[in-house]
């Protein structure tokens, strides 16, 4: 998407940049750029100022295409249908690497109340202490019937208040102007100053709740693409075998999700032809002929549950009241979904 609306210098830039990088990669790389090149000096053949110039151009090209697709929303009404009634010991944590609105804006139109880390409307600040807070200090800042949504790469509102890549990020009551870099990617490229960005304690954030006692840990869209994140997954499921990881896959299993699905016992994985259940892999079989299953888990011949769809429905019809534990899960995507 981006390739394609780039035209001349830009292009050939950005073609050099993401021959051996993904996105987030080229953009952490333009970044550096920006913060370390000074005048009249160039790195992958850019200046600071054209690789600014470069940087805004993608982010305005995400942003146009996150904000102005065609997009539905039942899905992830019915998603946030099930978070309203979640009555848990715990509150419930929606985590994304998505950069788009689209579960803000179904939180809202059910008003599910939400916290993600900012405090303000037109110019939000994140507040670390709020994320970082214990179990006990989290139940008196913020009561546990607020959801929760941690945005691990950014989202198209967060911007930097002096417009570059190096202050403060700020939530922004709309998307970021174009002519503003965007905050969606977890760019290093000033953790040598600071260790606390959001993207840092964000992640830290995963890294606790998948550590916490009995979790049940829904992860579902995600490509397990990001080694970062697998390794806190992966991690957490190894160290706390009293607590559930289930991974729903639209298709085939990745491989590396495989191999420790199969050593790894309360790590599941569950897709349309097969699953890995207790680490033993097979493929599905129906159920009795006197026995019917709801279509969203059964079609005849595949478990659906793989489809983040039809695993909404099926959460949107559950009822949690009473339940005890802690409840939390990835809604994830690539690069731009």
């Amino acid at each position: 998407m981006v390739q394609q609306n780039l035209e001349g210098d830009q292009l050939e830039a950005f073609q050099r940049i993401t021959s051996t990088r993904n996105l987030e990669q080229a953009l952490s790389r333009l970044r550096r750029i920006q913060a370390v090149v000074d005048d009249g000096d160039k790195v992958n053949g850019l200046t600071g100022v054209e690789a600014r110039a470069l940087d805004i151009e993608i982010c305005r090209l995400i942003i146009r295409e996150l904000t102005t697709a065609d997009t539905r929303l039942e899905a992830v009404r019915k998603l946030t249908s099930w978070v309203a009634r979640a009555d848990y010991a715990r509150p419930v944590e929606l985590f994304t690497v998505n950069y788009d609105l689209l579960l803000e804006t179904a939180l809202e139109e059910l008003a599910v109340p939400y916290f993600d880390g900012f405090v303000g409307s037109l110019q939000g600040r994140f507040r670390t202490d709020l994320v970082e807070a214990t179990h006990v200090e989290s139940d008196v800042m913020i009561p546990r019937f607020f959801a929760r949504i941690w945005k691990l790469h950014g989202s198209v509102n967060w911007g930097w208040d002096q417009g570059g890549a190096t202050g403060e990020v700020v939530r922004l009551g709309g998307p970021v102007p174009d002519d503003k870099i965007a905050a969606i990617f977890p760019s290093d490229a000033k953790y040598e100053e600071s260790r606390r960005m959001p993207f840092v304690v964000l992640q830290d954030r995963l890294r606790r709740a998948l550590h916490e006692p009995e979790t049940l840990f829904l992860v579902s869209g995600y490509s397990w693409a990001d080694d970062h994140l697998n390794e806190l997954l992966f991690e957490a499921a190894a160290r706390r075998p009293r607590s559930e990881y289930i991974a729903f896959c639209y298709s085939e299993i990745p491989s590396n999700l495989a191999d420790r699905a199969m050593r790894t016992p309360n790590l599941q994985v569950i897709t349309q032809a097969e699953a890995i259940i207790g680490g033993v892999r097979g493929r599905w079989q129906g159920p009795p002929n006197d026995v019917t299953l709801p279509d969203d888990i059964w079609d005849g011949a595949n478990c659906r549950l793989g489809d983040f769809e039809q695993l909404a429905t099926f959460l949107a019809r559950s009822s949690s009241a009473g339940t005890v534990g802690h409840d939390a899960g990835v809604q994830g995507g690539d690069d731009v979904r």
